[in-house]
């Protein structure tokens, strides 16, 4: 019968959980010290240095108390985000975060292979004369790029949990190496002061609650990524403060580093155009070489291995019968393919934010709906077998909630109708006040039908 029936669940018992605070840290600090984070670093300098970084605080800080929740979660119960999502969506009904999950770190693995196939495609210029991406004949050496990346990702995935955390540890020292270098660079050229006065031109200038927003949908990716890590610690500490601390230092440095470069090469060009924002472009211009173009490809593991990791995952829920390697080399190979979108549409950057548009109405309200179920309806506390049980608690209607789905669905239009709001877009954003409310409205929802069913 149904209601006997258990689903899959891959559940890390205490006694098994390795990952220690340094490694928690350091995946998270890897998380964000990527070519990504400095492109929208980039992106955002269009709110100019003042503005772009107290977006970047706020709309960071507030992203990561989230992840440092999630965390907890996978701390509580060992399981990945999308077999916690059960508990709120449903146990059949966590296939659609799952696709979510799917499709987006398949996404942002493609965005940073193909600015690291980007470096590759500037490396083969210096080495062999072939032309770089932008130029006639470019997009074969970007091409080259996006094979090489590949190859490297499935070397990575195929060791497993350890060789994740290798590269998490060996790249994060690399990449901030490289950024002091790069910091030192870009105020040799450009003075601080000159940086802090600049002034976007006015055709380009973004408000404040549009940086908040693109920033949100950036931070918020990875919250959906939280408890697929922290299920493999046993301390609550480290599921906690060593994300979010972790994330922090990653999103502010890289994102800084690319706000800071952009203005100056605004400055020395008299053109901005956040197109300039992609590092290798960046590294290009500052005259920093091959060595830095190979810094780049490395930042590019060091963040796809937490990406990956977290699209294997999504999929690992979906098909239960695929086990986790073999889900990490599919999506590999399927980001390999996504990552050649922008050459088709002609442009990186508006691939980038039409990507991030599609986040932000998604994400908020998802994470919001999950962390009110678990925090304040369930008082912080699940039942891992419950998790799996067909016809159990979470089973709700032929194992879906409908409830969670119409909240989720609320929040994608009030999503949009808020971006609409011209007060909501020059100060607070769309994206945070958004996932307020689809909290409070999935929260009364529940305690109505649960009164109704008693």
């Amino acid at each position: 019968m149904a209601q006997q029936k258990q689903y899959h669940l891959d559940s890390i018992d205490r006694q098994n959980r390795r990952m220690n605070y340094w490694d928690m840290f350091a995946t998270w600090v890897g998380a964000n010290a990527n070519n990504g984070t400095w492109f929208i670093g980039g992106v955002i300098a269009a709110c100019g240095l003042i503005g772009g970084v107290e977006a970047l605080i706020m709309g960071s800080a507030v992203a990561y108390v989230f992840l440092a929740l999630v965390g907890y979660m996978g701390y509580k119960t060992g399981v990945s985000t999308t077999v916690i999502s059960r508990a709120a969506f449903g146990i059949r009904g966590s296939v659609g975060p799952s696709i979510v999950n799917l499709i987006q770190f398949i996404g942002w693995t493609a965005v940073n292979t193909f600015i690291a196939a980007t470096s590759v495609s500037y490396l083969c210029n210096e080495i062999f004369g072939w032309p770089v991406y932008g130029k006639p004949g470019g997009q074969w050496g970007l091409l080259f790029g996006i094979g090489v990346m590949s190859v490297l990702h499935l070397i990575s995935v195929s060791a497993g949990q350890k060789s994740i955390q290798l590269i998490e540890r060996i790249g994060m020292i690399i990449v901030f190496v490289f950024v002091i270098w790069e910091t030192i660079v870009v105020f040799k050229q450009v003075s601080f002061t000159d940086i802090a006065h600049w002034q976007v031109p006015a055709k380009s200038k973004m408000s404040f609650g549009t940086a908040l927003d693109t920033l949100a949908a950036f931070n918020l990716a990875w919250v959906t990524a939280g408890a697929d890590f922290t299920r493999f610690t046993n301390k609550k500490s480290t599921a906690t403060t060593a994300p979010f601390l972790g994330a922090m230092l990653g999103v502010f440095w890289f994102a800084f580093v690319g706000i800071f470069a952009t203005i100056a090469i605004a400055i020395s060009s008299g053109v901005y155009d956040a197109n300039n924002s992609d590092p290798s472009t960046i590294a290009s211009k500052l005259g920093l070489g091959a060595i830095a173009m190979i810094v780049i490809i490395l930042t590019s593991m060091t963040a796809n291995a937490v990406n990956l990791q977290a699209a294997g995952s999504a999929l690992n829920n979906m098909f239960p019968k695929i086990k986790l390697k073999p889900s990490l080399w599919i999506v590999t190979i399927l980001a390999t393919f996504v990552t050649m979108v922008p050459m088709v549409v002609g442009s990186f950057l508006d691939t980038f934010v039409t990507f991030l548009d599609v986040l932000g109405m998604i994400l908020g309200p998802w994470i919001a709906i999950m962390v009110v179920d678990f925090f304040i309806i369930n008082r912080g506390n699940y039942s891992v077998k419950d998790l799996a049980a067909a016809g159990g608690k979470f089973w709700y209607h032929h194992g879906v909630s409908w409830i969670a789905y119409v909240s989720w669905l609320l929040g994608v239009f009030t999503y949009l109708g808020m971006q609409k709001v011209d007060w909501m877009q020059a100060s607070v954003g769309a994206a945070y006040p958004n996932m307020l409310l689809i909290g409070i409205v999935y929260y009364l929802l529940m305690k109505i039908f649960q009164k109704q069913s008693k």
